[in-house]
């Protein structure tokens, strides 16, 4: 049977096209999960992504330590849907974010309590998965839902002038920051930024006056915020960059 022409290259449309319709977190894989207790069953303050307390309360509580997800914490942030596979007790699942580096017994995730609880499809079926302690787990990117635009924080380890670091907060999507530069207002030349830890990138001696920041998305492209950072900058201090990535 013979294929015309115009048939040939709407095939090879079709084939061209269809790997950029179909994106990484479209994919389930299977794993194991466990959990970590805290005093309120919440996520760690003190993970490695650089959180703090922001850490221990984001997505209500539902967090994870990673290790393959980690990615040198470009990860950091990145939104999972985990379902467990024990038919008898677990429900639809439930959606974590990546806040601390762990490595455990095979396992991909290292969930809060609270997290690991919601695996269950009710109180008593979660009671028993605590009891388990390791389950099998079937789990996915998907699209992170932040309130508002991406935050800065100055981190705290931050001293003005001679030391600025910033946490970077609420990144929506399936997008990883995955650089982060500087520029002296006024200025036209930009100076990268270290990845200290996780989510923390640092500069020694930065540049007196106002800061314009810009973050590479996913290696794609450049994300300029609508905002500076003011020369009299304190650790501990919040700003909105009134932006998030296109997609």
């Amino acid at each position: 049977m013979e294929v015309s022409f115009k048939h040939q290259v709407g095939l090879v449309c079709v084939i061209l096209l269809f790997p950029a319709l179909c994106s990484c977190h479209e994919f389930v894989t299977n794993s194991r999960a466990t959990y970590y207790s805290t005093p309120d069953c919440l996520g760690n303050p003190r993970g490695a992504c650089g959180y703090g307390e922001y850490g221990r309360t984001i997505n209500y509580g539902n967090v994870a330590a990673v290790s393959g997800l980690w990615r040198n914490g470009a990860g950091c942030g990145a939104c999972y849907w985990v379902r467990c596979k024990v038919a008898k007790y677990c429900g639809n699942g439930v959606q974590v974010v990546a806040t601390d580096y762990g490595a455990g017994d095979r396992t991909d995730f290292i969930m809060s309590k609270h997290a690991f609880s919601g695996l269950g499809r009710n109180p008593g079926a979660s009671k028993e998965l605590l009891k388990q302690g390791v389950v099998y787990i079937s789990f996915k990117r998907v699209p992170c839902k932040y309130p508002g635009n991406i935050k800065l924080r100055v981190q705290e380890s931050s001293k003005n002038p001679g030391y600025f670091a910033v946490v970077i907060l609420n990144v929506n999507g399936v997008n990883d920051i995955t650089a982060v530069e500087m520029c002296q207002r006024g200025q036209k030349r930009w100076e990268a930024l270290r990845r200290a830890y996780g989510t923390v990138f640092d500069f020694a001696n930065p540049p007196s006056g106002e800061i314009r920041l810009r973050f590479q998305v996913v290696y794609k492209y450049w994300l300029l915020p609508n905002t500076t950072i003011p020369a009299n900058w304190k650790s501990g201090a919040i700003y909105d960059t009134k932006v998030q990535p296109h997609f």
